[in-house]
């Protein structure tokens, strides 16, 4: 038989359970978790006989195995395929002792359901886009990982961008790709200045969420409460009766970073306390400790808030190493509460955020979007911060001089 060679009809992506992994040219495109599509997702180049069922197998003399269909399993199982096929969907309606009897079915005869035929019959292909910059930052990382998770539970696979260097030219690029792959809507984590000045065409019928942002007047928005939580940490070491609190930042480019930042700089001037000089950051634990070198030679310096843990951490290094002990003359605090925090030297008081909470507001509000067929009004979905008290924080000593 004549091979027809399926190379020139790729799409990038190879589905995977739990592992998200990046093609061999750096760009993303890869289904996680879920029910990963297989559609026309070939190799490149796999000689298909013109006749053979895709997903029959060799048997003697040359012949394939007819594939087998559901009115096969449903043969076997005894049972419609109207019910195969609601137990191949995950449709809750249906009783487990028959689901057991079907999945048994499935099993024994290799039955694997065809994702690209039920795309092309419903109009959906059980996949979300997540566009974001780095997956080294924990906020990234640990959010794209309750996505995965809760997306997954819905039946649902994600397909992941990632953007290496954050320019308008690049976010461009990856809505563009997104539109090239077989996704139902989009959760972008992206800054919101990066879309200001670019002209962003979502593929029709693909629905959006944005994460991490003040986009809030544009499209449909989950994030922490990053405000709240810079105002927790300031007004704790305020409470415990230091004078004033420094500030370690995060980028000038991050939302997140100049929404903590502007939320302390706003709680000490409501206190009526006087505001230092805030010291940059870029979330690394290097430059913490460099602030944290700069912070030692203060004298009036007795309580820091670092806008992450990691900062944090390269700022109670620097603390130590330069003789400040914590908490007996500086107290400070982080945000995130990344598992490592409750063991750093002390324990790290730090703000919490609930990275799983937001991945599930994520998934519910873009699947509430892809059934009823529109999209969510904008707004903002803040979820709630807490703060963690731990061993890094006390009142401030008694010869603490003015800053």
């Amino acid at each position: 038989m004549e091979a027809v060679n399926r190379g020139d009809r790729e799409q990038t992506g190879t589905p995977t359970n739990g592992d998200v992994r990046r093609d061999d040219r750096g760009q993303a495109g890869t289904p996680v978790g879920g029910n990963a599509q297989r559609g026309d997702r070939e190799h490149p180049g796999s000689p298909i006989s013109g006749s053979a069922q895709r997903g029959g197998s060799d048997i003697p003399g040359g012949r394939r195995k007819q594939r087998v269909s559901m009115a096969d399993v449903a043969k076997l199982a005894g049972v419609s395929s109207q019910t195969v096929s609601r137990v191949s969907n995950g449709h809750p309606g249906v009783i487990d002792s028959t689901r057991e009897q079907v999945l048994a079915a499935m099993r024994e005869l290799g039955y694997r359901p065809n994702s690209a035929a039920r795309a092309l019959r419903y109009g959906q292909f059980n996949t979300i886009g997540v566009i974001l910059f780095s997956l080294a930052s924990t906020g990234n990382s640990r959010t794209v990982e309750a996505i995965a998770t809760h997306a997954a539970a819905e039946g649902y696979a994600i397909t992941l961008i990632p953007i290496d260097v954050p320019t308008q030219d690049n976010v461009l690029g990856a809505f563009t790709r997104m539109g090239e792959l077989a996704v139902d809507a989009v959760i972008a984590i992206i800054e919101i200045y990066l879309l200001d000045t670019v002209s962003v065409t979502l593929p029709p019928g693909v629905h959006v969420v944005v994460v991490d942002s003040d986009a809030g007047d544009r499209y449909s928005v989950v994030d922490t409460n990053q405000a709240d939580g810079a105002r927790q940490a300031v007004r704790h070491l305020l409470d415990l009766g230091h004078r004033t609190v420094w500030h370690v930042t995060g980028p000038r480019t991050s939302y997140a970073a100049q929404s903590r930042a502007r939320a302390w700089r706003a709680t000490l001037e409501e206190a009526g306390r006087p505001v230092p000089p805030a010291l940059p950051g870029d979330w690394s634990a290097e430059s913490g400790y460099a602030a944290g070198l700069a912070l030692a030679g203060e004298p009036g310096c007795t309580a820091v808030f670092a806008a992450n843990d990691q900062m944090a951490l390269g700022l109670l290094r620097a603390l130590h190493e330069r003789g400040r002990t914590v908490p007996g003359e500086v107290s400070v605090v982080g945000f995130d509460d990344i598992p490592d925090s409750a063991y750093f030297v002390p324990p790290l008081t730090t703000v919490h955020q609930d990275f799983a909470e937001v991945g599930r507001r994520c998934v519910r509000q873009v699947l509430a979007q892809i059934r009823d067929g529109k999209s969510s009004p904008p707004g903002t979905d803040l979820v709630p911060t807490s703060l963690m008290v731990r061993r890094s924080t006390a009142p401030p000593p008694a010869s603490a001089p003015a800053p």
